[in-house]
Parts: structure tokens; C-alpha cells; sequence
């Protein structure tokens, strides 16, 4: 089996989750006879969150370069960032190390293609809705790509921040992303929502989203476990 290598800490929830679902998803899918080999390099959030804040996006690929080579050096032969955001310096940190990353966004692009989506509403931090980091595949496989009005954009952004960052999950937060997702059925013509922070599934997923949910981890993860196990499907 291939060795995992995650850079992760942007945030701690989200690379729980990355950790976790490896290990038990691989044990089951090997009855119970093999776990992965996972390293993790986690960064500073808040000092990623603050070269991403500023544009400081050469210090930013710097420094999760720092992580992948480290990561490269403890033989990990599968390596990938834990964070959507993150993939706003993807090309440059791919450059700087030579590494294959495997990308949160194509793997949840080739996902919706597979599903026949021709219109996506985007969710998640403000520079990932704002910015085309995490469009462009969707767009190449001939996607439409909506995000919020600018009202709730904010909204989410604030509530990503300031709770699900933190491991705080609130009813009255579901109910404000649910009412911005059933606006953007009725006004946008959307057909599926992508939980485009790694940190969203904490509070959306198939049972509570009223669309289908294109759950980023859940579609990452899944990528990571086939290349782990040697399988060249998504």
C-alpha cells in the first residue's frame, strides 16, 4: 500500500477527518487486515490564513511547499492538501516541489461530471468563492459554477470562520446555509451544492442539504483511498 502524506492544520477539524476516514474506510475495504501509513505535516493556521488574507500568496507557497517536501522526504508517495483555500497557490506549490498533488477540486469536478451536473452553487471561504481557484475544472468539464449574492457569501464566510473552524456546529448556522442553497435552487437553477470548504461537511451532507451535496472530503478521501490501495478509479 502507497504512504499518505496530508499538509494539514488548515483547520484542525477538517484534518481529523482526513485522518480518521483514511484509516477506518482503508481497514474496511481490506477486512480489516491493513491500515495506511499516514504523515501528517500540519501547519500554522493562523499564519496560512494570514498570508491568505493579505496575498501574500508567494509567502503562502513558500511555506506549504516547506510541507509537501517534508512530506516527500518521509517517503510519502501520495500527498495532497486538506484545505480548498489552500488550492489558491496549488500550481505554484506544485511547481516549487516537482510533487503530484492530488487536487480537491479536480476530484470533485470529475465527481459532478460523473453525475451529469451541468450547474453547481459554490460554498465556501470568501476567497474560494470569489476567486476561480476552485472553478476552473468545473468550467473546463463544461460546468456552470454559481456562488451566493454577496450578502450571504459573507455569511458563510463569517460562519466557516468563526465556528465551523473551530468544531462549533449550530442548528440556527444550518438553517442560514440551508435558506441560502434552497435561494440559489429557485433563483440560480442550481442542481447540486459543492461543500467547498473542507470544513462544511461538519454541518452539510446528504440527509440535511437540499440539493444533492457534493461533499469535497468525502470525494477527496475517497481519490486518496483508491491511489493508497493501487486503484486508478475515483
Amino acid at each position: 500500500m502507497k504512504k499518505i502524506g496530508l499538509v494539514g492544520g488548515t483547520g484542525p477539524e477538517s484534518t481529523l477527518m482526513y485522518y480518521k476516514e483514511l484509516n477506518s474506510r482503508i481497514d474496511r475495504l481490506t477486512d480489516s487486515s491493513s491500515m495506511p501509513d499516514i504523515a501528517i505535516e500540519s501547519v500554522d493556521f493562523r499564519r496560512a490564513w494570514k498570508y491568505v488574507s493579505d496575498g501574500r500568496y508567494d509567502e503562502l507557497s513558500d511555506y506549504l511547499a516547506e510541507k509537501v517536501e517534508c512530506l516527500k522526504r518521509s517517503g510519502a508517495d501520495i500527498i495532497s492538501l486538506t484545505a480548498a483555500t489552500m488550492h489558491i497557490v496549488y500550481d505554484d506549490v506544485c511547481r516549487k516541489t516537482s510533487a503530484g498533488l492530488v487536487s480537491i477540486p479536480e476530484a470533485v469536478s470529475d465527481e459532478a461530471v460523473s453525475r451529469g451536473i451541468k450547474t453547481a452553487g459554490l460554498l465556501g471561504t470568501i476567497f474560494t468563492m470569489e476567486q476561480d481557484f476552485m472553478k476552473k475544472d468545473f468550467i473546463s468539464a463544461g460546468i456552470n459554477v454559481v456562488v451566493p449574492e454577496k450578502q450571504d457569501r459573507e455569511l458563510i464566510a463569517k460562519r466557516i470562520f468563526e465556528e465551523l473552524e473551530a468544531g462549533i456546529v449550530k442548528e440556527s448556522t444550518l438553517k442560514e446555509f440551508t435558506d441560502i442553497i434552497e435561494k440559489m435552487k429557485a433563483e440560480q437553477g442550481i442542481e447540486a451544492v459543492i461543500l467547498g470548504c473542507t470544513e462544511l461537511p461538519l454541518i452539510l451532507n446528504s440527509d440535511n442539504c437540499p440539493t444533492v451535496c457534493l461533499d469535497a472530503v468525502d470525494i477527496h478521501i475517497k481519490k486518496l483511498v483508491g491511489l493508497a490501495l493501487g486503484e486508478h478509479k475515483k
